[in-house]
């Protein structure tokens, strides 16, 4: 029995501050080495993407036009593998999942499971399309009869037509990692990607102690005119803890979460002043709504950081 790979690595991974996926590290090894080692047993492997390098023998194509989707990939991968017979099966692999070898033993074992090819169903009963063995004759129909048509089509609709085994493979073996909380849970090292500052309360040195006097300068300005035009001027605002929560947000949750984030502390923040400017037991003789603000902001930052480390395990 013959079978080829097709490694998928082509992604934008928008997710990711585009970094590359195929160079990601997991345990001192690359994404796309921990890939091919999953996929070691096959008679030919091709990556589709742009990876910086492979080893002597594995073949390197690419989807056209450039992130058309990884059916359009599974396409470029079959036609590079035209080159020799048409192998038995044709594995499918995206290099995000770095625990998949442990699936690709147990897909080999049970090829017989469906006419068409067996697929990886998680620990939640989901089919991961990415992570299958497919009848290669069945897998290249398919892709014929979409034509043109294959570009940004999802795989699911591509496999639409087959008849597939589903076969349970080990808890943890589809994991993939397509943002940074994916990316935190396997203690991922991206390469060439600042690592996040440490959240509140032991946030990493101010700005102004990494010689970034002219940003700290640009960003306390902006700070005044924007309080000035908002009518808050005397609003004491904690740039460092500002950008400490924006950073955590946007490295355990997502990049959008940032700026949402902060809004919301800030608005809870402003409840807070409000409520301490009619009820004055609510705090010191002499405390104005500036120092509620302040105190406001710190107090439900602190709550938002827990919540975003929480949810980031």
């Amino acid at each position: 029995m013959i079978i080829d790979a097709i490694v998928l690595a082509g992604g934008r991974a928008s997710r990711l501050d585009g970094a590359s996926k195929a160079e990601l590290v997991v345990g001192g090894r690359s994404l796309l080495s921990l890939a091919l080692d999953a996929a070691a047993g096959s008679r030919d492997i091709v990556v589709v993407g742009t990876p910086p390098a492979v080893p002597s023998g594995v073949l390197v194509t690419r989807e056209s036009p450039a992130f058309a989707g990884p059916a359009a990939a599974i396409a470029a991968g079959l036609e590079a593998l035209s080159t020799n017979p048409l192998a038995d099966f044709v594995l499918v692999l995206a290099c995000d999942v770095p625990q998949s070898a442990a699936a690709v033993r147990t897909l080999l074992a049970r090829l017989t499971d469906g006419p068409h090819g067996v697929i990886a169903v998680d620990s939640e009963g989901r089919r991961q399309p990415l992570l299958g063995v497919y009848r290669a004759e069945s897998l290249a129909s398919a892709v014929r009869e979409r034509g043109s048509d294959i570009q940004n089509l999802s795989v699911r609709a591509l496999l639409s037509a087959l008849e597939l085994g589903d076969v349970p493979v080990p808890p943890g073996s589809t994991d993939d990692i397509d943002t940074w909380t994916d990316a935190a849970r396997f203690g991922l090292s991206p390469p060439s990607v600042t690592a996040p500052e440490p959240a509140l309360p032991t946030k990493g040195p101010a700005i102004s102690d990494q010689d970034e006097t002219a940003t700290l300068a640009a960003l306390t300005d902006w700070s005044d005119r924007l309080s000035a035009a908002l009518g808050i001027e005397g609003v004491e605002v904690d740039i460092d803890a500002v950008l400490a929560l924006a950073g955590t947000a946007a490295h355990a949750i997502m990049r959008p979460a940032a700026p949402l984030t902060t809004y919301l502390v800030g608005y809870a923040a402003g409840v807070a002043a409000g409520a301490a400017a009619v009820s004055p037991g609510l705090g010191s003789a002499g405390a104005t709504s500036a120092d509620f603000t302040s105190a406001g902001f710190l107090s439900a930052a602190k709550i938002a950081t827990a919540l975003a480390k929480s949810a980031a395990r």
